[in-house]
C-alpha cells in the first residue's frame, strides 16, 4: 500500500513489499457493487493512446510491457521484475502511484475483479469496496478487465483502478492508485497511464 517513502540510498518505500502485493497482480472478493459491461460510464477515459508529448516512459524489466507517466512522477523501487512510480509529496508520502506487474498467479480476465479486491483484504487492506468493473476493454496491445476500488489502510483511504491486459504472449497487471483525499487532482493523469499501456 503506497503510504510512504523511505529517503535512503537503498530503500525507497516504507511498505515497498506490500505495495507490490497489493497494487500489483494479486486481488479478490468485494463487498461492493456488481460488474458493469465495457460501456459504462465508469472507463469511458479509456481510451488507448500513444504516451502524450514529454511524458517518460516506464518499462518491465522482461520488456514485454510499458506505459508511460508523467515526467514529474519518479520511479520508484518496489519487487523485482515490475516496473512504478509515484508522485511524492510532503515527507515524501505518495499522491500518485502505478505499478506494471507480468501476470504471476490463477488471476484471468473472467476472474479479475473478485481476484483483485480479495487479495488486498488478504494483504490487511480494510473496508474494501468495489466501485466498477468492466470486462472487454480495449489497451492499445490487447483487451483487458478492469476494477476500481477503494480500500483503507493503517494510514489512509486510497482509491485504485486495477486492469489485467492480456496481449499477443503475455499479460500484465497495471495499477494506478491515490489517496481518497487526493484522488481528483490525480485521477486524470493515472487514467492516461493507464490508457497508454502496451503489452506484448
Amino acid at each position: 500500500m503506497p503510504d510512504r517513502i523511505i529517503d535512503g540510498s537503498r530503500r525507497l518505500l516504507v511498505v515497498a513489499a506490500s505495495i507490490a502485493a497489493s497494487l500489483g497482480v494479486w486481488g479478490g472478493a468485494a463487498d461492493g457493487s456488481s460488474s458493469v459491461n465495457a460501456q459504462a460510464p465508469a472507463f469511458r477515459w479509456l481510451q488507448p493512446q500513444r504516451p502524450p508529448h514529454g511524458w517518460k516512459l516506464a518499462r518491465l524489466p522482461s520488456g514485454n510491457a510499458t506505459f508511460a507517466y508523467p515526467r514529474t512522477w519518479r520511479p520508484i523501487r518496489t519487487d523485482p521484475g515490475t516496473a512504478s512510480v509515484a508522485l511524492l509529496g510532503r515527507g515524501r508520502s505518495i499522491r500518485g502511484y502505478l505499478n506494471l506487474t507480468p501476470r504471476q498467479g490463477t488471476e484471468t480476465l473472467a476472474n479479475w475483479p473478485s481476484f483483485r479486491t480479495e487479495h488486498l483484504g488478504d494483504e490487511g487492506s480494510t473496508a474494501v469496496r468495489r466501485i466498477a468493473s468492466a470486462h472487454g476493454l480495449t489497451f492499445r496491445s490487447g483487451r483487458g478487465t478492469c476494477v476500481i476500488d477503494s480500500y483503507r489502510t493503517s494510514r489512509a483511504r486510497y482509491r485504485e483502478i486495477a486492469c489485467l491486459v492480456a496481449g499477443t504472449r503475455t499479460s500484465s497487471v497495471i495499477v494506478g492508485a491515490a489517496p481518497s483525499k487526493t484522488w481528483a487532482q490525480q485521477a486524470k493523469k493515472i487514467e492516461l497511464a493507464i490508457a497508454t499501456l502496451r503489452t506484448d
